[in-house]
């Protein structure tokens, strides 16, 4: 067996995630924490755009270190080297986010495009002779083209900044939905990426789980802060009660099959991607809920300005986006609740404009009681329903 071949991942190999895949992702409690942090400061809608942007590259630097541990051997040395200088680079991603389109805007471009172009870089060489080095090529031509506008738009202000860095983000994500078509290598069949779905399952959980720590952590932050109040210590729990319902809502029961879905599956790369992208928007609900948490424990009374009441209700609006894409992922259809408690948050909106933060975040958390009570009652009496991937 070839030096490159004892890299890849085999068919027999363990499927679990490592302790060293959950060290790495300790780093992105503190990257979304800076998201959140950097949302709350500036509520309008530079300042959702700017958060969407960050969360897209660093959530792809996560997303392609996932897939990268599931097609080779996470215990192998040199795999393990890429891990731990993965996570290096986006802990220096993450401390650049505050000031990420302002004084540190090249640190963060730059830590982005070394960590992709690097490993890239160490994976055709040590790959070499086999054939996942040929998808590394491709990749590797793509990043290097993103790194173009990445750089470009550190050295920018301003809107230009934005506009570069969002390029960027969107090259790097549609070439991989579209497996990074290279001229002279053609692109990556989904038939070529055998992926282990117990593997990527058990990582986007743990990411989920990661999200909800970040939410925990802000929340927790925001009644030290508060002084303990009573006003504040019943907003902090409300918050802590939306946490609960967030996580019951993802396990049931989608996040507690996804393995299963993607064994069946006719098509299980395509299902990995939509998987992931539905955790994308899912975390980037929790990411958006945190900032309401820390808004209304700090300020559980008074008026609610209209962008507070946006981020209150609007990220459990885009968590339950998210969860009915999963769910369509796994299941090939969503059920009534979620469609229904998005609209339901949207319909509260104009009656929360003249009530205090904290009952509105009670009435997010009575929502997403609804579809928690929904799922518990579908489910009672029955056997548990088998995943049916869309075809």
């Amino acid at each position: 067996m070839s030096r490159a071949a004892e890299l890849v991942r085999k068919a027999g190999d363990p499927q679990r995630a490592t302790f060293l895949e959950l060290f790495f992702d300790l780093v992105f409690v503190l990257a979304l924490a800076q998201l959140s942090r950097g949302l709350a400061e500036d509520l309008g809608w530079s300042g959702a755009f700017r958060t969407l942007v960050l969360l897209g590259a660093m959530w792809w630097v996560w997303s392609s270190t996932a897939w990268l541990t599931d097609r080779t051997d996470p215990h192998r040395p040199v795999i393990q080297a890429l891990v731990i200088a993965t996570m290096v680079g986006s802990l220096v991603m993450a401390a650049a986010v505050p000031e990420a389109f302002g004084d540190t805007g090249l640190i963060f471009a730059g830590a982005y495009v070394a960590i992709q172009l690097g490993r890239g870089l160490v994976l055709v060489a040590v790959l070499r002779g086999h054939e996942l080095q040929r998808h590394v090529v491709r990749g590797l031509f793509w990043y290097g083209l993103s790194a173009l506008p990445w750089i470009a738009g550190a050295l920018a202000h301003g809107t230009a900044r934005g506009g570069l860095w969002a390029l960027a983000v969107v090259l790097d994500h549609t070439a991989g939905r579209i497996g990074f078509p290279t001229p002279g290598a053609g692109r990556t069949p989904s038939q070529d990426l055998v992926i282990s779905g117990e593997h990527l399952s058990e990582r986007y959980r743990q990411f989920f789980i990661i999200a909800l720590g970040e939410l925990i952590l802000v929340t927790g932050l925001a009644l030290s802060s508060s002084g303990f109040a009573p006003d504040g210590a019943a907003a902090f729990a409300v918050s802590i009660a939306t946490a609960v319902l967030l996580w019951r809502i993802y396990i049931y029961r989608a996040g507690q099959v996804l393995a299963e879905a993607i064994a069946v599956s006719a098509d299980p790369v395509r299902l990995a991607r939509s998987a992931s992208y539905a955790h994308l928007v899912m975390v980037a609900g929790v990411v958006v809920a945190a900032v309401g948490d820390e808004l209304v424990i700090a300020h559980p009374l008074g008026h609610t300005p209209p962008a507070w009441i946006a981020v209150i209700l609007g990220g459990p609006a885009l968590y339950l986006a998210g969860r009915a894409r999963f769910e369509h992922a796994v299941f090939g259809r969503v059920s009534r609740s979620r469609p229904i408690g998005v609209l339901a948050l949207a319909a509260l909106t104009p009656a929360m404009i003249p009530l205090p933060p904290l009952v509105v975040a009670a009435a997010a958390a009575l929502v997403l009681t609804g579809v928690a009570i929904s799922d518990a009652a579908r489910a009672r009496g029955r056997p548990p329903e088998p995943p049916s991937p869309p075809g």
